[in-house]
């Protein structure tokens, strides 16, 4: 039950990864809409949304495979982690009851934090999921 909870919650956390990388490869201008409106602007800039696009495929592609775990789970939980971070008001207040209000509040960017938690726990007992890639090659 354990293999199978860990790689659901991969295939869960890296396809988010390789559904926002998408976005930035086949629609750059929507996902610098999200950044300006949600992240303050932070990946605007239209000659970043391909590379990190790709980087975000790849890296997500990985994590759903279970391959190179070692180094694509830091990875997708400093790309979670700073999302979460950047959203801080709309995880602390998803209800907009103090510091968001009925036009700003967002409940759809709560689970943002689960997901980065999910990424932690994929951390955490990396050496119990065997059913990856890595487990299976040895790698």
């Amino acid at each position: 039950m354990k293999s199978i909870s860990l790689l659901l919650m991969r295939a869960g956390t890296g396809l988010l990864l390789v559904i926002w990388g998408l976005i930035k490869i086949m629609s750059p201008a929507a996902a610098v809409g999200v950044s300006d409106k949600y992240y303050g602007g932070t990946v605007s800039m239209d000659w970043l949304q391909l590379p990190w696009g790709i980087l975000q495929v790849v890296i997500g592609l990985a994590v759903v495979a279970g391959l190179f775990r070692k180094y694509v789970y830091p990875a997708q939980a400093v790309i979670l982690g700073l999302g979460v971070l950047v959203i801080w008001k709309y995880i602390l207040d998803p209800l907009g009851l103090y510091l968001l209000d009925e036009s700003s509040r967002q409940v759809l960017f709560f689970p943002s934090l689960a997901v980065f938690a999910g990424t932690l726990i994929l951390m955490a007992f990396r050496e119990d999921d065997t059913l990856s890639l890595d487990r299976k090659f040895g790698l």
